[in-house]
């Protein structure tokens, strides 16, 4: 017989040991990594939740370099801002000022001031964060706002501020100087004045006229064109006797003209001398009130009226929000008085009315929203036809959401709006659509006309229309201008279910106001040896004053700021969370996959214990013999 000897390799015990080394290789891993393992099979079951919590780890990373980088946008917009306030405030500082000398230039020292931070206000808005444009929207590829020089000068294709700011003075003053209006004595004893076109947007507007002189007649303000009239029927007024004649200016700001009977010598200003020849002539009286009256009103258009007329044509080229016009036509043999905010919609009254008006029944569209008339007890989107044309007008304001109201005055009706491309107003019963052309809104469905305007013909001292003036008018605001919130073009997501809005734009109320009332003071000049120059700076600054004064209900920069200083605080807090998500997260997955290095080492010492024994077994076994096993 024979006795094989001892195989060690394939041996149960070769084969032990061989395993006690491979563990005794992984713990030392282990124990010089900190990792249970170096591939995803050796991690144990616990992997899944480590490999999840480091893909929202990364999550994470992602979403912090998404703030850092809206913060830097944030910051630099905030930065803009800031200089936009300083700047309005160092122009609204000069423009109060009451010091008017004019420069060689027709310009005071506030005026020159103004139109270098013109240019400076031009640089912030086109302030860039990277190859973003911060204030133009979601054209943030665009230049915000065009050239400074551009804007006011024009190019050799387009014409500028200026242009457009002396077409609108010629037109509002008119060929006589005298604002539009239209002065004559019909008789000896009589003066009247009227407008020169019914409906015309230019000019003066006769509002009010009230009289206190002895034995006169007042008529007025009625008809189309609108017109009042004084007769003194051959009387002389009393001493102190007054006259009033109240202006609607186009800036819609009004102005009044006080003209009091006087025998004092000579006569004072602002005062008519009273006929005191023998005998005593009243129409003398009379062509001394016409004088007055004349001389008054010119003052009043070649001071107030011109001021106006440049802060309405700042409107004109800069604001975004349009009109639609119309002049009341009324079918009647006898000339009723033009409608006004009071006049009923039904057309009731016969002495202040439209023809034909609204019924029961009626409706109309506006902007895709219908507005029902009544015979009484109207809710919603319904009137009465009772009701006043001012109550439609509201009614139209509310559902256009306009930041300007509509106006009625003079006859003539404009309707504003903030999207000029979105107004439509139609009738939606035949009866509805012949109340809005006896309106004046001749065509339906009524739209806005398109900024920015210009005066519709030439001579301009004889135009009656405004027209859309974009294709030869240079376009100051280049960024986005499609309809929805500024701040929502920009939008970035910082959370999983948390996104934050941080747009603006350049032609925003508040920035748009500001450019506008700069750019006006800045760039209005006239002669400096103008016997009304004095006047006319004086109006201007005034207006300037007030249009860059926080006004309630308007927007302010500081509610742009205010906007972006809440996405800061949004994103402020959702990096909170997210760095305490961060470290849950990490400590979940250095549980599933970190070794501890004291376990490793006790189960290191525990397995080299065990190879040696195993060893020492071995070596026994290997010096066995059959003598020895006998």
């Amino acid at each position: 017989m024979s006795i094989s000897s001892i195989n060690y390799s394939s041996s149960v015990l070769g084969s032990q040991i061989r395993n006690i080394n491979q563990q005794l290789t992984d713990l030392s891993t282990q124990l010089s990594t900190g990792k249970l393992s170096q591939n995803y099979s050796g991690m144990g079951t616990n992997e899944g939740f480590a490999i999840a919590g480091r893909s929202q780890i990364s999550n994470i990373a992602a979403y912090t370099d998404t703030m850092t980088n809206v913060n830097v946008s944030i910051n630099l917009a905030n930065t803009a801002l800031q200089s936009l306030t300083t700047i309005r405030s160092t122009v609204q500082t000069g423009s109060a000022t009451t010091a008017q000398d004019l420069n060689v230039n027709g310009q005071t020292v506030a005026q020159n001031t103004a139109a270098a931070q013109f240019g400076s206000m031009v640089g912030v808005l086109n302030t860039q964060s990277g190859n973003r444009y911060l204030f133009s929207g979601t054209a943030f590829n665009t230049q915000s706002v065009a050239n400074a020089g551009d804007i006011i000068n024009g190019t050799t294709t387009q014409a500028g501020f200026k242009t457009v700011m002396a077409e609108r003075q010629a037109a509002d003053l008119g060929a006589n100087g005298m604002g539009r209006l239209v002065q004559t004595q019909p008789t000896p004893s009589s003066v009247k004045v009227s407008e020169d076109v019914a409906g015309s947007p230019f000019g003066l507007k006769i509002a009010a006229v009230s009289s206190t002189l002895t034995g006169a007649t007042v008529t007025g303000p009625s008809g189309s064109p609108v017109s009042f009239s004084v007769d003194l029927n051959g009387v002389n007024p009393n001493n102190g006797d007054k006259l009033s004649v109240q202006f609607t200016l186009p800036d819609g700001s009004t102005e009044q003209i006080d003209l009091t009977a006087s025998t004092a010598t000579p006569t004072p200003l602002g005062s008519f001398a009273i006929d005191a020849s023998t005998p005593v002539n009243p129409n003398n009286t009379a062509t001394n009130l016409n004088t007055a009256l004349n001389t008054a009103i010119t003052k009043l258009a070649n001071t107030s009226l011109v001021a106006a007329s440049a802060i309405t044509a700042g409107d004109n080229f800069f604001n975004t929000a349009s009109s639609a016009i119309g002049t009341s036509v009324n079918n009647q043999a006898a000339t009723p008085a033009p409608i006004t905010g009071a006049t009923a919609l039904s057309g009731a009254s016969p002495s202040d009315s439209i023809s034909p008006g609204f019924v029961a029944g009626d409706s109309i569209n506006v902007n895709g929203t219908t507005l029902t008339f009544v015979s009484s007890g109207a809710t919603g989107n319904q009137l009465n036809v009772g009701d006043s044309i001012q109550t439609l007008m509201s009614k139209i304001d509310a559902i256009t959401g306009t930041s300007m109201p509509s106006t009625i005055h003079g006859g003539s009706i404009t309707i504003k709006t903030d999207d000029a491309a979105s107004l439509s107003i139609s009738g939606s019963t035949p009866g509805a659509t012949a109340a809005l052309g006896a309106l004046g809104f001749s065509s339906t469905p009524i739209t806005a006309t398109q900024p920015p305007l210009r005066v519709g013909s030439s001579p301009a001292s004889s135009a009656t229309t405004l027209v859309n003036g974009s294709a030869t008018t240079v376009k100051w605001y280049t960024g986005n201008d499609g309809p929805g919130s500024p701040r929502s073009t920009a939008v970035a997501r910082v959370d999983d279910s948390v996104t934050v809005q941080y747009g603006a734009q350049a032609n925003e109320d508040a920035i748009r106001k500001e450019l506008q009332a700069v750019a006006v003071f800045g760039t209005f000049s006239t002669s400096p040896t103008g016997q009304y120059a004095g006047g006319q700076v004086a109006a201007l600054s005034l207006r300037t004053t007030q249009a860059l004064t926080k006004q309630p209900g308007q927007q302010r920069l500081e509610d742009i700021q205010t906007d972006l200083a809440m996405a800061q605080n949004t994103m402020k807090d959702a990096g909170t969370r997210q760095t305490q998500a961060k470290a849950q997260l990490q400590s979940i997955i250095d549980q599933a996959e970190s070794a501890a290095p004291d376990q490793v080492a006790s189960e290191i010492l525990s397995l080299q214990n065990a190879l040696q024994a195993s060893y020492q077994t071995t070596s026994k076994l290997a010096q066995l013999s059959l003598v020895k096993f006998l």
